[in-house]
């Protein structure tokens, strides 16, 4: 196995570089036999379905959503490596059936009540996604006839899995997770201003919101437009570190909603960030939108200390990130997971995400081909946990992007955390009246441009408005004739 990924890797390298005599970037797609993948993931119990009689074998999938996430893809991108084995192990065919971002909640209504509905689209828990509204509306139907969470293959996800069941259905299919948000730095800035490397700092168990708040404040100075703390993600970050969110679901209870307003880490994150408003050391105080309408502005030219966003904005074409973040060919760029709250349990978190096309699948309402799109979702499974797939992906994060070893143990650790852990805001698909007293209950400190209100204030003005319709969510989860 060494030797054939050995042997893979080198052809890699040679069409990464071949042509004109100098380096020249090119899209390369895989065609990776299964073979000797199956092997080692078999020794470890791991399997794929058996060719000749899984169900969905040698079936069309329809795929619904505004972009195709498997026939199509951008220069340097090691692709398809799921959706070759669906095609070639299995005989399986793709439709994409395409919408856009602004119209596809409308559009796939008009398919389901036309009576022609595709079979799967990307899951999550965001508003273009599907939990819980599309499975109480619906939309969605549970997956639980298709994936086995007690097999090898999947059983690693059941813990995650459970945070999308309604009366006993899961209504996701969840096949891996990543960390939402690392805290991105520039490793020049960081050392000009005399600071420890926050990635130091985690390694000692020393990265805390103290350490943070210090570094920031002694940064920021609005008069020389310097401001420590951007990214589209930071008004949460404190939060979320706790390992706490405002709506939280009770396993032991039904997985019932209920708030946790009351939580006294929540508190904590929220009278801290109150204090980083208050010392003028966030950038986007008058609403979200970033410095010059572009992420990571100001990074490069040391305005912006610390930037809080998914490290995947890191997987762009190397021109691209250093005009905007830092010298690639430098290490200048680096990440750490967010800080951690000295007062609590001692514990890092990071907030799991599921938003992508390998993270989760939802199987549409009334699908011709439910077993086929259960079967993609396998292929891709497999392909996540593939240690060939691994490798060559943690290769071209180094020869096509630049990732240091350093990053690629940093972005190991964060998954870690983020699977140790399991936190993550399932606020993004609610009732309409729900998700807006959520919002306030976070902008109302971070944006607005005007005076942040304290966290007591939120509450009393927002809290019992808030249990209230989480107790019609609650209703709603529980009422048989919606599902």
């Amino acid at each position: 196995m060494k030797r054939f990924i050995a042997l893979f890797l080198a052809i890699l390298t040679l069409a990464a570089v071949t042509g004109c005599g100098k380096k020249k970037r090119v899209p390369v797609e895989l065609t990776l036999s299964t073979e000797d993948s199956e092997a080692i993931l078999r020794a470890a119990g791991v399997t794929l379905p058996d060719a000749e009689t899984a169900p969905g074998a040698g079936t069309m999938v329809q795929w619904f959503g505004w972009s195709d996430p498997y026939q199509a893809y951008s220069e340097s991108e090691i692709v398809n490596t799921g959706f070759w084995t669906f095609k070639e192990k299995y005989n399986c065919t793709f439709d994409f059936v395409e919408t856009t971002f602004q119209n596809n909640q409308d559009d796939l209504a008009n398919l389901i009540m036309a009576g022609t509905p595709p079979d799967c689209m990307t899951g999550g828990t965001n508003s273009t996604a599907s939990f819980p509204m599309k499975a109480i509306k619906g939309v969605s139907q549970a997956v639980d006839p298709y994936i086995n969470y007690d097999d090898p293959l999947w059983s690693p996800m059941k813990s995650i899995a459970e945070n999308f069941v309604i009366n006993g259905k899961h209504y996701q299919i969840c096949m891996q997770t990543k960390p939402a948000n690392v805290v991105v730095y520039n490793r020049r800035v960081v050392g000009e201003w005399g600071f420890d490397e926050p990635a130091e700092l985690y390694y000692n168990d020393e990265w805390t919101w103290d350490k943070f708040f210090d570094m920031c404040v002694e940064f920021s100075d609005p008069d020389a437009d310097r401001f420590a703390l951007d990214g589209y993600a930071w008004a949460g970050m404190f939060t979320e570190s706790t390992g706490q969110m405002f709506l939280m679901r009770d396993p032991d209870n039904g997985y019932k909603y209920y708030s946790n307003l009351d939580s006294p880490e929540i508190e904590r994150g929220m009278q801290y960030l109150y204090d980083l408003i208050k010392n003028s050391c966030t950038y986007a105080q008058g609403g979200w939108t970033p410095r010059d309408d572009t992420f990571g502005a100001g990074m490069k030219e040391g305005k912006c200390l610390f930037y809080v966003i998914g490290e995947s904005f890191f997987q762009h074409p190397v021109d691209e990130v250093e005009a905007i973040w830092g010298d690639m060919h430098q290490s200048e760029i680096m990440f750490a997971p967010l800080p951690r709250d000295e007062n609590g349990d001692g514990n890092y978190y990071i907030s799991s995400s599921f938003e992508d096309v390998k993270g989760s699948m939802i199987l549409i309402n009334g699908a011709k081909n439910p077993e086929g799109a259960a079967l993609l979702a396998a292929c891709v499974r497999f392909k996540v946990i593939d240690p060939t797939v691994i490798a060559i992906n943690n290769r071209m994060l180094k020869d096509t992007y630049l990732w240091t070893d350093e990053m690629l143990e940093m972005s190991d650790e964060c998954k870690r955390i983020a699977d140790e852990h399991i936190v993550f805001d399932a606020s993004g698909n609610l009732p309409d009246n729900l998700q807006q007293v959520h919002s306030r209950l976070g902008d109302s400190i971070a944006h607005g441009g005007r005076e942040p209100s304290s966290w007591a204030q939120l509450k009393e003005q927002y809290a019992e408005t808030f249990e209230y319709y989480i107790e019609e969510l609650n209703a709603s989860l529980e009422n048989p004739d919606v599902l």
